[in-house]
Protein backbone atom coordinates (compact mmCIF):
# COMPACT_ATOMS: atom_id res chain seq x y z
CA UNK A 1 0.00 0.00 0.00
CA UNK A 2 1.37 3.24 -1.09
CA UNK A 3 0.98 6.34 0.74
CA UNK A 4 -0.01 9.09 -1.00
CA UNK A 5 1.98 12.57 -0.45
CA UNK A 6 0.82 15.52 1.38
CA UNK A 7 -1.45 18.07 -0.41
CA UNK A 8 -1.14 21.44 0.01
CA UNK A 9 -4.98 21.45 0.79
CA UNK A 10 -3.73 19.46 3.58
CA UNK A 11 -3.96 21.25 6.84
CA UNK A 12 -1.16 19.17 8.19
CA UNK A 13 0.76 20.03 5.50
CA UNK A 14 0.41 24.02 5.99
CA UNK A 15 1.66 23.26 9.42
CA UNK A 16 5.49 23.90 10.53
CA UNK A 17 7.01 21.61 12.18
CA UNK A 18 7.25 22.24 16.19
CA UNK A 19 10.45 23.85 17.37
CA UNK A 20 12.54 21.95 20.22
CA UNK A 21 12.96 23.00 23.37
CA UNK A 22 16.42 23.93 23.96
CA UNK A 23 16.05 23.81 27.83
CA UNK A 24 14.52 20.54 27.87
CA UNK A 25 17.14 19.32 25.44
CA UNK A 26 19.92 20.60 28.14
CA UNK A 27 18.60 19.22 30.98
CA UNK A 28 18.58 15.68 29.23
CA UNK A 29 22.35 16.52 28.79
CA UNK A 30 22.81 17.29 32.57
CA UNK A 31 20.85 14.72 34.09
CA UNK A 32 22.72 11.64 31.63
CA UNK A 33 25.88 13.17 32.21
CA UNK A 34 25.27 12.83 36.37
CA UNK A 35 23.82 9.49 35.70
CA UNK A 36 27.34 8.97 34.22
CA UNK A 37 29.49 10.68 36.59
CA UNK A 38 27.77 8.77 39.25
CA UNK A 39 28.80 5.21 37.53
CA UNK A 40 32.52 6.33 37.16
CA UNK A 41 32.48 7.43 41.02
CA UNK A 42 31.11 4.21 42.04
CA UNK A 43 33.86 2.62 39.80
CA UNK A 44 36.15 3.80 41.42
CA UNK A 45 35.34 2.44 44.82
CA UNK A 46 37.06 -1.29 43.48
CA UNK A 47 40.35 0.79 42.49
CA UNK A 48 40.64 2.71 46.19
CA UNK A 49 40.40 -0.65 47.40
CA UNK A 50 43.07 -2.28 45.53
CA UNK A 51 45.14 0.31 44.30
CA UNK A 52 44.75 3.56 46.93
CA UNK A 53 45.51 2.96 50.64
CA UNK A 54 42.48 0.68 51.27
CA UNK A 55 38.85 1.05 51.72
CA UNK A 56 38.37 2.63 55.01
CA UNK A 57 34.73 3.25 56.10
CA UNK A 58 34.95 6.79 55.55
CA UNK A 59 36.25 6.89 52.33
CA UNK A 60 33.56 4.08 51.22
CA UNK A 61 30.92 6.32 52.46
CA UNK A 62 32.27 9.73 50.85
CA UNK A 63 32.25 7.41 47.27
CA UNK A 64 28.79 5.75 47.95
CA UNK A 65 27.35 8.94 49.32
CA UNK A 66 28.35 10.87 46.42
CA UNK A 67 27.22 8.84 44.14
CA UNK A 68 24.14 8.72 45.23
CA UNK A 69 23.81 12.30 45.60
CA UNK A 70 24.87 12.98 42.15
CA UNK A 71 21.71 10.53 41.18
CA UNK A 72 19.56 12.45 43.16
CA UNK A 73 20.36 15.21 41.43
CA UNK A 74 19.74 13.86 37.69
CA UNK A 75 15.83 14.07 38.47
CA UNK A 76 16.10 17.41 39.32
CA UNK A 77 17.66 19.34 36.32
CA UNK A 78 14.53 21.20 35.34
CA UNK A 79 14.93 23.24 38.78
CA UNK A 80 16.63 27.01 37.71
CA UNK A 81 18.98 26.48 40.39
CA UNK A 82 20.10 22.60 39.02
CA UNK A 83 23.62 24.12 37.16
CA UNK A 84 24.46 25.74 40.18
CA UNK A 85 24.06 22.60 42.46
CA UNK A 86 26.26 20.52 39.68
CA UNK A 87 28.81 22.90 39.53
CA UNK A 88 28.75 23.28 43.72
CA UNK A 89 28.57 18.88 43.99
CA UNK A 90 32.10 19.00 41.49
CA UNK A 91 34.06 20.88 44.77
CA UNK A 92 33.11 17.73 46.54
CA UNK A 93 33.71 15.52 43.91
CA UNK A 94 37.53 17.64 43.80
CA UNK A 95 37.84 16.90 47.50
CA UNK A 96 38.27 13.27 46.57
CA UNK A 97 41.69 13.50 46.22
CA UNK A 98 41.96 13.25 50.01
CA UNK A 99 40.68 9.56 49.39
CA UNK A 100 43.09 8.79 46.65
CA UNK A 101 44.52 10.84 43.47
CA UNK A 102 42.40 9.26 40.96
CA UNK A 103 38.75 10.52 42.70
CA UNK A 104 40.25 14.05 42.38
CA UNK A 105 41.10 13.79 38.57
CA UNK A 106 37.93 12.08 38.55
CA UNK A 107 37.05 15.54 39.81
CA UNK A 108 39.34 17.69 37.44
CA UNK A 109 37.52 16.07 34.19
CA UNK A 110 33.85 16.21 35.39
CA UNK A 111 34.39 19.89 36.19
CA UNK A 112 35.63 20.62 32.96
CA UNK A 113 32.71 19.16 31.53
CA UNK A 114 30.50 21.25 33.63
CA UNK A 115 32.23 24.25 32.35
CA UNK A 116 31.69 23.21 29.06
CA UNK A 117 27.89 22.78 29.75
CA UNK A 118 27.69 26.00 31.43
CA UNK A 119 29.04 27.61 28.61
CA UNK A 120 26.53 26.09 26.39
CA UNK A 121 23.96 27.03 28.71
CA UNK A 122 25.10 30.61 28.76
CA UNK A 123 25.01 30.75 24.75
CA UNK A 124 21.86 28.88 24.19
CA UNK A 125 19.95 31.69 26.85
CA UNK A 126 22.05 34.80 24.96
CA UNK A 127 20.71 33.81 21.41
CA UNK A 128 17.20 33.53 22.98
CA UNK A 129 17.64 37.05 24.57
CA UNK A 130 18.59 38.16 21.00
CA UNK A 131 15.90 36.75 19.39
CA UNK A 132 17.86 34.04 17.35
CA UNK A 133 17.03 30.62 17.52
CA UNK A 134 18.38 27.66 19.30
CA UNK A 135 22.06 26.30 17.85
CA UNK A 136 21.18 23.39 15.75
CA UNK A 137 20.26 22.07 12.14
CA UNK A 138 18.05 24.57 10.07
CA UNK A 139 14.53 23.82 10.35
CA UNK A 140 13.24 22.47 6.34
Amino acid sequence: MTQQPDTPDDPAAQRPAPRSDPWKGLSAVMAATLLLEAIVVLLAIPVVGAVGGGLTPLSLGYLIGLAAVLILLAGLQRRYWAIWANLGVQAVLLAGVVVYPGVGFIGVLFTAVWVLIAYLRTEVRHRQEQGLPPPGPPPD
